[in-house]
């Protein structure tokens, strides 16, 4: 059975990964800090992978902008380390990379945007023909090493996928993220919700089609390698039209109050990205529409809040 070593096993995308695949593949999750290169090489000599599924990083971007030495150490210094670590134990060094959307940055288009100039059709982002230009401390270190994997394809022969992500959602214990932050607080203040920009555009995939992508990429590993994917689907939507779509779902007529986050340096008003390469090289595609997306979504954080309040109740002995 082909030895599988995952990061970030315990991060959103790693729990649910693990549940998918444990029964078809012998599953290692790494348990040192990625810091650490002397306790990762040992791990990695320990396992000896036939291929490596790199999860692990600080994924807030918004949170990077005012901690961008601790994103740049784990996020770029731990994926080094485990690369050189790979590629100093392994045979046949091979690795699944989570990278993200966030690397395309800043884009003409999102000037215009920016400015109130939406054009009537939204480009997408293709892996093939899209500069990145990455711009946030997040997106930089991403891209930094998508570089360092390359480098290392080219100079050690370690074999590659790099998977830029959109926004995933379906989350149900942590509501820092837009979509279930949204839902989160609407649940929970029948009055205002506090959120941030309102006129950025972000496309949105729900946690199974990912996870389905991400299984694919592994099952197929070695016919599509040396690759940049992204993972759709093309369904970009106003943060605004998307908070009222939520509101709508929930009947909810509180108001929203924009712009009460942070201001984000060099916001980018335009991501979006498409299966259509995927597709090309492995027949996937999402199938969970935003709508279903979303009520899944939904009925998760209901659920939450329900045995929230058992769990009080049976505490104060109601």
């Amino acid at each position: 059975m082909k030895k599988i070593l995952i990061t970030g096993s315990n991060g959103f995308i790693g729990k649910h990964l693990v549940a998918r695949i444990a029964n078809e593949y012998d599953i290692y999750c790494l348990t040192s800090d990625l810091r650490n290169h002397n306790q990762v090489r040992l791990e990695v000599q320990q396992i000896l992978p036939d291929l490596t599924v790199h999860l692990a990083a600080r994924t807030e971007v918004e949170r990077s902008f005012y901690e961008q030495t601790t994103f740049c150490d784990i996020n770029y210094t731990g994926t080094v380390n485990l690369i050189e670590s790979l590629v100093a134990t392994c045979k046949s060094p091979k690795i699944l990379f989570a990278s993200t959307m966030e690397v395309y940055g800043w884009q003409p288009v999102s000037d215009q945007i920016e400015q109130g100039h939406v054009p009537a059709e939204l480009p997408v982002f293709d892996p093939d023909h899209t500069v990145p230009n990455p711009n946030a401390p997040y997106a930089v270190a991403k891209l930094a090493c998508e570089k360092y994997i390359e480098y290392a394809h080219r100079c050690f022969g370690l074999d590659y996928i790099n998977i830029r992500q959109t926004n995933s959602y379906g989350r149900d214990d942590n509501n820092f993220f837009v979509t279930e932050q949204i839902i989160s607080q609407m649940l929970k203040n029948p009055d205002a919700c506090k959120l941030g920009y309102k006129n950025p555009y972000r496309n949105f995939i729900f946690i199974d089609d990912l996870i389905d992508a991400w299984v694919t990429l592994i099952d197929k590993f070695d016919q599509v390698a040396n690759n940049n994917f992204t993972v759709g689907p093309n369904n970009p939507i106003k943060i605004q039209d998307y908070a009222h779509l939520i509101a709508k779902k929930l009947n909810w007529q509180g108001t929203i109050e924009w712009d009460t986050k942070p201001a984000r340096p060099g916001e980018i008003y335009l991501l979006n990205s498409s299966e259509q390469k995927i597709h090309l090289h492995t027949g996937w595609s999402p199938k969970i529409s935003l709508d279903q997306g979303l009520d899944r979504t939904i009925e998760i954080w209901k659920n939450k809040m329900t045995r929230e309040i058992d769990v009080i109740r049976q505490q104060e002995g109601w």
